[in-house]
């Protein structure tokens, strides 16, 4: 059963009292590397409007599907707070999980600035992978000094489906590097991105996904306890979510 399905059938049995209870009980449902970093990354994407959630004025997506989330992590970029506190943990998950990275890849364009900001913390060589080759010039589909048998770390903002993200991965392999991994800062957690991922063999970290925003945004307010069975039912089946 999905987790939050599973989420939203335990909270109706858990007393408003008991928060702090209810709240131990979801996460041990849930696999997760940093609690407390995902619940902050998650406080402050709500704070600053990078993520909205709108259960009864949902969004549609350019797929043409409908969906209670709008996610924009660029905004982030604009708060120094947010995005040091970004930078930083995106930085601990790669010296935890890939302390051998020798290089950070951002997938354009919204993994550019993320990258570029990681790459100088760690002092690494940076580049970017295009969604499409230039169509000028050398016509480069990855900007920056390619060396074959790098290893590099590849930094997405957002993962959906992971098919852009995994294209990323694959031109970096195409182009002689060994990929790591990648880390982002939110996912969905859909279960084709989690088959997508595992398909491709690349690893990813993120700091914050659905199943851990959603009790951030009912403790703080940002949406009503009885919406959640309906959000629930969106990441089980976003095609269908709201379809009729």
């Amino acid at each position: 059963m999905d987790k939050l399905l599973v989420w939203s059938k335990m909270h109706k049995k858990i007393s408003r009292h008991n928060s702090k209870l209810f709240l131990s009980a979801i996460f041990e449902l849930m696999e997760i590397l940093d609690l407390s970093t995902a619940a902050e990354v998650a406080d402050k994407l709500l704070e600053i409007q990078a993520i909205r959630l709108q259960p009864e004025k949902p969004f549609t997506w350019a797929s043409g599907w409908k969906s209670p989330i709008y996610c924009d992590n660029r905004l982030s970029l604009s708060f120094p707070e947010v995005r040091n506190l970004i930078k930083e943990q995106l930085v601990k998950s790669i010296m935890h999980h890939f302390p051998k990275a020798e290089a950070i890849a951002g997938v354009a364009t919204a993994g550019i600035p993320q990258g570029a900001l990681i790459a100088n913390e760690l002092n690494l060589p940076f580049i970017y992978v295009r969604s499409k080759p230039k169509g000028h010039g050398m016509e480069n589909m990855i900007e920056g000094k390619v060396v074959p048998g790098q290893k590099v770390v590849v930094v997405e903002d957002l993962v959906s489906t992971g098919g852009s993200s995994l294209k990323a991965a694959d031109d970096l392999r195409a182009a002689g590097f060994e990929v790591l991994g990648m880390v982002a800062i939110f996912s969905y957690g859909f279960d084709v991105a989690t088959e997508n991922f595992k398909n491709a063999d690349v690893k990813l970290v993120c700091l914050c996904n659905y199943d851990h925003l959603l009790p951030r945004a009912v403790h703080r307010k940002y949406i009503n306890e009885d919406t959640l069975e309906s959000l629930a039912e969106w990441r089980k089946d976003p095609s269908k979510w709201k379809q009729e």
